[in-house]
């Protein structure tokens, strides 16, 4: 499978540290927004919901996670 670029509702990880919103690389959110063909609107939220940032991210620094079995190519 070749990976995808993140799209609306999408649960990705950080693949980058991004100091500027107080967020460092592995982090897990969801694609709320789709800015633009280059970026997104990322909300990193708790274990009990409450959102902690929701900065707009660069499409290429994030990966999609899977939650479903995808065969490997």
């Amino acid at each position: 499978m070749v990976d995808r670029a993140p799209k609306l509702f999408d649960v990705v990880a950080l693949l980058r540290d991004l100091p500027s919103a107080g967020l460092r690389r592995g982090q897990v959110g969801t694609v709320v927004d789709e800015n633009d063909s280059a970026t997104v609107l990322v909300e990193f939220a708790d274990n009990d919901g409450r959102t902690y940032a929701a900065p707009s991210v660069a499409r290429q620094d994030l990966l999609v996670l899977n939650y479903e079995p995808v065969a490997a190519e």
